[in-house]
């Protein structure tokens, strides 16, 4: 078969960098490869309008990689091209890294494992409140909202709460063991009780809906396979919870008790109460949550029950959310868990590209503007232009260097856009992610995209003849 051809575009400025990484790699990722040069300096300036007039792409090109920064329609490219146009990566160090990408099946994002979130103390809310609340936690990929009573009184408010979630299209389930509190909200709409023992399941069977079984006691699990009978004699559906425990207080035998009852009952559905430990860990949730989602997608555990007190706890639903379909992924395919939602590295990033210590001494003769370009690279903040590259560990050292150049383009705008910029890449540098100038940072699913702020990022397109190749600095 023969290897695909790809038309790689570029700017003036990468072209080095660009040719010394395609030499390696289009034998390790086996394609063949052109490259383009067009008459720009920063090819990350690049729009897909002033690429078409300017595209040449040689007979047998199977397909066409502009940056990853090129702005508009790729159509325009297509349409001139002939070929498959494709964005890359923003940075060209990234190549290998995106030519290595795993392909994904096209069930990626298929789930079995239903979010139960859990509104605790709801009493103490107004209805205003637990709906508001509640249909933030829907957006966030919550499948059953779980109204959260106060153990030792009985809320007579609790069937107006579910009558109100229900009136706004949500399920709704209710985790009390008080068996008046519990008929209120099942008459209401309630699908789902959390929970039933030997103190209330005697009632099980007037509330006709499905059930939460739990032990009396966790750690002997007396009352487990009693109150299981007697549901089962009684037809009440049912899902087992043999309640997971928090660390240092029998945490992995709690765990051990699920693998058990799973043992002991192949074909009952299940649900695990997750909150013990994301709430009671000092630790973010992110990582916890994925470890208990595979578990739960290991033993067939089909339901988790999440809170979102506690401050490092606040994303809960959404790392659950993006869990379930990873780890449905990787065992539905028997893969590893790895390099396949990024969304959930959120702390360091996967793997960091920085300019080398060539790159860095280059770049400022290749320059010919005196705009700034920031990078991260050896340990250091590099600050460049054309004729200049300051370096320092210290943002406030860097700038103190470049005021000593006495430059001419520093307004108070540009020190502050410089500023901003540095506080980011000082924040990569310490953390070990990715800094590229003008751009977020990447925090997983909880990044912020950024507008572009870049001063002066290129000059007044309307004051040039339309056609005529120039640079853009």
């Amino acid at each position: 078969m023969a290897r695909p051809q790809i038309h790689f575009v570029t700017g003036k400025l990468a072209e080095a960098s660009l040719r010394s990484i395609l030499l390696k790699l289009s034998d390790l990722a086996n394609f063949d490869y052109t490259v383009q040069v067009l008459n720009i300096t920063v090819a990350a300036l690049m729009t897909t309008e002033w690429i078409a007039k300017r595209i040449e792409v040689p007979p047998g090109t199977s397909k066409v990689m502009v940056t990853g920064y090129c702005r508009g329609d790729l159509k325009e490219i297509e349409t001139v091209a002939q070929v498959p146009v494709e964005r890359g990566p923003k940075d060209l160090r990234q190549l290998p890294e995106w030519f290595n990408q795993p392909t994904l099946a096209d069930d990626y994002g298929e789930y079995d494992v239903a979010i139960i979130a859990e509104i605790n103390h709801a009493p103490s809310f107004t209805l205003a409140q637990i709906v508001a609340e509640a249909k933030i936690l829907k957006a966030e990929g919550a499948d059953l909202i779980d109204i959260g009573c106060n153990p030792g009184s009985v809320w007579n408010g609790v069937g107006d709460c579910v009558q109100a979630l229900r009136d706004v299209g949500l399920r709704v389930s209710v985790d009390s063991l008080n068996s008046a509190e519990i008929a209120s909200a099942v008459e209401a709409g309630a699908e789902l009780v959390l929970s039933v023992n030997s103190t209330n399941r005697e009632h099980a069977a007037e509330w006709g809906c499905e059930v939460v079984v739990i032990p009396d006691d966790p750690k002997s699990l007396r009352g487990f396979d009693e109150t299981i009978n007697y549901l089962v004699a009684h037809n009440v559906p049912f899902r087992l919870d043999p309640i997971l425990e928090p660390i240092s207080f029998g945490f992995t035998e709690s765990i051990v008790r699920y693998y058990e009852t799973r043992r002991r009952y192949p074909d009952a559905e299940m649900m695990m109460g997750i909150g013990n430990l994301t709430e009671l860990t000092d630790a973010d949730s992110a990582g916890i949550n994925v470890m208990l989602l595979g578990v739960c997608q290991e033993l067939g555990i089909r339901s988790v029950l999440t809170t979102q007190v506690i401050n490092w706890a606040q994303t809960s639903v959404r790392e659950c959310d993006l869990a379930r379909r990873l780890m449905r992924y990787a065992l539905a395919h028997r893969t590893l868990p790895k390099r396949i939602e990024p969304r959930l590295v959120t702390l360091r990033d996967p793997s960091i590209s920085e300019p080398s210590e060539e790159e860095l001494e280059r770049l400022p003769q290749e320059l010919k503007d005196q705009n700034y370009r920031l990078f991260v690279a050896r340990q250091m903040l590099h600050l460049v232009s054309s004729g200049l590259h300051l370096e320092d560990v210290d943002p406030f050292s860097l700038f103190e260097k470049l005021e000593a150049t006495k430059p001419t383009n520093l307004s108070p705008s540009h020190a502050f856009y410089l500023g901003f910029e540095l506080c980011k890449a000082m924040t990569a540098l310490h953390l070990g992610k990715q800094y590229r100038q003008d751009e977020a940072l990447d925090w997983g699913y909880l990044t912020h995209a950024e507008q572009s702020h870049r001063i002066n990022l290129h000059k007044d397109r309307s004051r040039r003849a339309p056609d005529k190749e120039a640079d853009d600095e």
